[in-house]
């Protein structure tokens, strides 16, 4: 009985070797070399084109318009105000006959004193109404020369090495958004005020406009510094690795070049590229965090160094 079973194990052995042997086909020579081969990766990215340009370091305040030349009216005499002869608003020239001032005392009669214009100029204030009690030290209005306007501003201690005269200043007011005006300034306090460690500082609009009135509050944005000719870019195409900062510059195969740079002064989100770029040069400046030398990109848009923009996928180029 054992050799009979031996005998019927060789048996099926062999009839499944033979099957086997039957049914295997030579290897395709085509499949062998296209064994999964591994596609090339391709970065879509913005880029930008590098040119010269200017670029203004600036600090920021606030400010109040005053008019340049404001004078208080001051009675000559003690006495009671009985009355005006001008409302605010109105033009007053110099000697003009502002308000009475009656000096009369209880059981005493006395001539009635005039009060007049120190100046020529507007009326902005008149704070006291007929029957109050004035004396030689209480303003009783107020003359400003109104075709003059300064803002004012105070400079805080820390900033003060960075002030000078005759820098220029962008100006905006609540009541214009989106308008901008230009100033200069005009005069720097030689001291600081004791009790706030702050430098005043006035300004003047250049060129005057009369739609700007006394009062109104100003958004300053003071230029320190200013550079021109250089080379800026998007700060977010500053790319720094291990200490080394540099962008990818867009080669014409479409693969990128890394290129070490030395950056300079930076204002908002722009910074000035002092070694390493050339004007002209194409780089990315959005997409670049997965970037490495010679990567493969799509640029699906482009600007200019202004941010206008150049091309876009799927727009007009």
């Amino acid at each position: 009985m054992k050799k009979k079973n031996n005998f019927s194990v060789i048996v099926v052995a062999s009839i499944t070797l033979l099957t086997f042997v039957a049914c295997s086909k030579p290897a395709d020579k085509k499949s062998k070399t296209s064994v999964f081969e591994e596609a090339e990766t391709i970065y879509a990215v913005n880029t930008m084109i590098t040119d010269l340009g200017n670029l203004d370091a600036y600090l920021e305040f606030g400010g109040d318009v005053d008019a340049a030349n404001c004078v208080d009216v001051l009675p000559d005499t003690n006495g009671r105000i009985t009355r005006y002869y001008v409302n605010v608003g109105d033009y007053v020239r110099k000697e003009q006959i502002i308000a009475d001032i009656d000096p009369s005392r209880a059981g005493m009669t006395y001539s009635i004193s005039p009060v007049k214009a120190p100046i020529s100029g507007t009326v902005t204030q008149l704070p006291y109404s007929i029957g109050s009690m004035a004396v030689p030290s209480m303003s009783i209005g107020k003359i400003s020369s109104t075709n003059r306007l300064e803002i004012k501003m105070s400079v805080p201690e820390r900033f003060v090495s960075r002030i000078a005269m005759n820098q220029r200043a962008y100006i905006t007011f609540d009541a214009f958004p989106g308008e901008e005006f230009n100033a200069k300034v005009v005069e720097v306090s030689p001291v600081l005020d004791n009790s706030t460690r702050t430098m005043s500082v006035k300004l003047n609009l250049d060129p005057p406009n009369s739609k700007i009135k006394v009062g109104m509050y100003a958004r300053i944005k003071l230029i320190t510094d200013r550079k021109k000719d250089i080379i800026t870019i998007p700060y977010s195409g500053l790319v720094t690795r291990q200490g080394e900062a540099f962008v990818f510059a867009v080669m014409n195969d479409n693969s990128v070049k890394k290129i070490s740079v030395k950056q300079g002064l930076r204002v908002d989100d722009k910074v000035e590229i002092l070694e390493g770029l050339e004007a002209g040069t194409e780089i990315v400046i959005k997409g670049q965090t997965l970037l490495d030398e010679s990567s493969k990109v799509n640029v699906i848009s482009r600007v200019d160094s202004n941010g206008v923009n150049i091309f876009s996928l799927g727009g007009n180029n």
